[in-house]
């Protein structure tokens, strides 16, 4: 289903009192905001809620309203989801979230109550960058592509016949998705199968773009991961079955310390992973197909890799 908020935020923003409009907004939604804050922002009972709050609350929302003047972004995420809905053979209820954050995440992925939520913040698509809101300037066409992305782990993670490790630590969790503990407990080959499914999906339901917008780096950032994937693929492999936290963020997360990226005196590009899950799961696809892939273990996935290489 899609759920639009941005009707509500604009509301907050026309308010008099934004701070306090957006503690009411927060408290409406409190079921879906909750979750976004404690897996992509802070937690909002500690200290500095109410400062990022503020700052999101107060800032100027010109970009964005300019850019939802000429984008319907409604029909975007519509049109996206249906796709999506045929090319994954969808067997759950997904809701899809059209809204404006406060500057983390450009799109991401929830669990709550067993029911996947896929949600894209629209301040980081007005093709501007916005130092007030964090905004990254991405273009608005991008928007299927990392919806697409989203859309896809909530049906690896809550389809009654996925046989992902990342289902059964939710199911674990009571139905609730937590970026840390999955962190802490998933083995990084499934977090790297993962993301490298949610790649290919968008790049099947949304192609076009340039190779290195589907893994969200630069040109640059792309070139020197091509570069060092045999050095990384090696060093992948005494780390591939372990699970840690630390593993998730060097290889899988944005705005990590050189020093967290590096490895055997190298340092990898952030997200790495993204391209490295790509490469182990493209035998999976093309053997059985995407809405086959992204429901299928990491074992069963790894295990069509190798026949692959061998018949290669």
């Amino acid at each position: 289903m899609l759920i639009n908020l941005l009707p509500d935020f604009f509301a907050v923003h026309n308010s008099t009192d934004r701070v306090a409009a957006y503690l009411r907004y927060f408290e409406n939604h409190r079921r879906f905001l909750e979750a976004y804050w404690h897996n992509y922002v802070l937690d909002p009972a500690g200290p500095h809620f109410l400062e990022v709050v503020r700052s999101a609350a107060l800032a100027s929302r010109v970009d964005l309203r300019t850019m939802l003047e000429r984008i319907d972004v409604v029909s975007l995420a519509r049109n996206t989801e249906e796709q999506c809905r045929t090319l994954f053979d969808v067997d759950t209820d997904i809701d899809v979230v059209l809204m404006v954050g406060v500057g983390a995440a450009n799109a991401g992925e929830l669990v709550v109550e067993g029911k996947g939520i896929a949600f894209v913040c629209l301040e980081h698509f007005t093709s501007v960058t916005n130092p007030e809101t964090q905004g990254l300037g991405l273009d608005p066409e991008l928007i299927p592509l990392w919806l697409t992305h989203e859309i896809a782990h909530t049906v690896r993670y809550t389809s009654p016949t996925s046989r992902s490790e990342m289902k059964q630590l939710i199911d674990d969790a009571g139905g609730y998705y937590s970026y840390w503990e999955t962190g802490r407990r998933a083995s990084l080959r499934e977090l790297m199968i993962n993301e490298g499914l949610a790649t290919i999906a968008s790049r099947t339901i949304s192609p076009g773009h340039a190779a290195w917008e589907y893994y969200g780096y630069t040109r640059r950032e792309y070139a020197s991961v091509r570069e060092l994937e045999p050095l990384m693929t090696r060093a992948l492999s005494n780390d591939l079955d372990r699970a840690g936290l630390g593993l998730r963020l060097r290889y899988l997360s944005g705005g990590m310390s050189d020093d967290a990226r590096t490895v055997e005196r190298h340092v990898f590009p952030e997200r790495s992973g993204y391209f490295l899950g790509t490469k182990m799961v493209e035998a999976a696809v093309n053997s059985r197909g995407l809405s086959w892939a992204i429901r299928a273990g990491a074992g069963e996935i790894t295990s069509l890799a190798s026949s692959a290489a061998a018949s290669a």
